[in-house]
């Protein structure tokens, strides 16, 4: 993927009409699923922030006014993307790389449009939204241009009418596009009709992503999540039953030590009913700024562990009986490797599991201590000088099988994991 140009030279001209661009920008929200950031996705903003806005272990949204954006906004933004691939097509052809879509070709067009991504008078927080939208499409095109993510937290909440128009307008002008996918919530779907939900399908809604979170009630009320089990899974087959792919994502840990077994097994029956295409695991790491990161505080929410989380999950997957696919697919998670397909997968699955559970305390800090560290180099690149030291002592530990070694890591541990979401 393309990021900003640094102090990179390059031959080539090429001149933009800033009238064909229009503003220069497009709205992006901040968040996609991170299958859709891997596929380098084209971020179509939909829907401002979320609807809801409750859940206790999210600040994605918190302090944020959700608002609609109405279908004739969505399409001028639309237009705004088609201005640019064909900007960008032109650039490569034009200074000599024949269509192909790389950093080069984005950096003659920023440093030969000083007026478009270098004016001043535009302000900064426009100049790095023209370049924000520059290097989104240039990242889609060089992936294939094929896939689509409707932003924010629930695109279908606006209108049927409404979405069915902007996916017809997308497709018209990207008949290349295979996917589109969008968030969204159970107890949208269970309000949306059997009809509506075909529609989407027909237009070209292909996946929709809903954070199960958790089957059981008694979590489901207490993270606020304004929906029940039944409700889960009312949603789900609705989605399976028009023809809509459903990945469906569940929270290890967000039970805490109270309703951890309870969570795993209800969450297990639930999506056992629903039987979603994917299954997504998302191992609870509470944020700061978010209402549970206050309750852990005061220890109102007890935290499992490492282990007490692997264990859960082996409960959850222990209880698994349906045809899902399987996936580990987040840094949050401990163990990336728990993945397949159900049924034919899950021995393996559950064999992994236990192999991490049967080896000595030793080896497993030292599998949480590296997997967690190299994950935050990852994303920050470089560790400070504290991190430094918590990790020369929390080995020092390790490898003298010092009683507090445990500990010492699990202080590391909760320094270094809040970058993962």
């Amino acid at each position: 993927m393309f990021g900003l140009p640094v102090n990179h030279k390059t031959a080539g001209f090429y001149k933009i009409n800033p009238e064909a661009l229009g503003k220069g920008w497009f709205e992006l929200g901040p968040i996609r699923p991170p299958s859709e950031g891997k596929d380098c996705s084209l971020l179509i903003r939909v829907i401002r922030n979320c609807p809801w806005n409750r859940c206790e272990f999210c600040r994605t949204y918190k302090g944020e006014r959700f608002s609609y954006r109405s279908a004739e906004e969505i399409i001028d933004d639309i237009n705004i993307v088609k201005s640019i691939a064909e900007e960008i097509k032109k650039a490569s052809w034009a200074i000599g790389f024949g269509g192909k879509i790389n950093e080069k070709v984005i950096t003659v067009l920023i440093d030969s449009n000083p007026e478009i991504y270098h004016n001043y008078n535009d302000g900064l927080e426009i100049r790095q939204q023209k370049l924000n939208s520059l290097i989104s499409v240039a990242n889609w095109l060089s992936s294939g241009g094929r896939t689509v993510f409707l932003q924010d937290a629930d695109a279908p909440q606006m209108r049927t009418p409404g979405l069915l128009e902007v996916l017809k307008y997308l497709k018209d002008n990207f008949p290349d596009v295979e996917r589109i996918t969008s968030y969204t919530r159970s107890k949208t779907m269970v309000r949306k009709t059997a009809e509506e939900l075909q529609q989407l399908q027909q237009a070209g809604l292909t996946r929709l992503h809903i954070g199960l979170e958790s089957g059981c009630d008694e979590v489901l009320k207490e993270m606020k999540k304004g929906v029940s089990g039944e409700e889960h899974i009312i949603a789900g087959k609705k989605i399976r039953e028009a023809g809509i792919s459903l990945s469906e994502y569940y929270m290890p840990g967000l039970g805490g030590r109270k309703y951890s077994e309870k969570h795993a097994i209800d969450s297990a029956y639930v999506l056992n009913e629903i039987n979603p295409d994917f299954i997504r695991i998302r191992s609870l790491v509470p944020r700061q700024g978010s209402p549970l990161h206050e309750r852990v505080q005061t220890g109102e929410f007890e935290l499992l562990s490492e282990d007490e989380v692997i264990s859960e999950i082996g409960l959850f997957v222990e209880n698994l009986k349906c045809s899902s696919y399987l996936a580990s697919d987040q840094m949050c998670n401990l163990l990336w490797e728990i993945e397949g397909q159900l049924p034919k997968d899950k021995p393996t699955i559950i064999k992994i599991i236990n192999n991490y559970l049967q080896k000595p305390l030793w080896e497993r800090l030292k599998m949480q201590l590296e997997r967690r560290l190299y994950s935050y180099l990852a994303i920050c690149g470089h560790l400070n000088e504290n991190f430094n030291f918590m990790i020369k002592e929390a080995n020092t530990a390790i490898n003298t099988n010092a009683p507090d070694a445990q500990q010492k890591v699990d202080v590391l541990l909760a320094a270094v994991k809040p970058a993962f979401i």
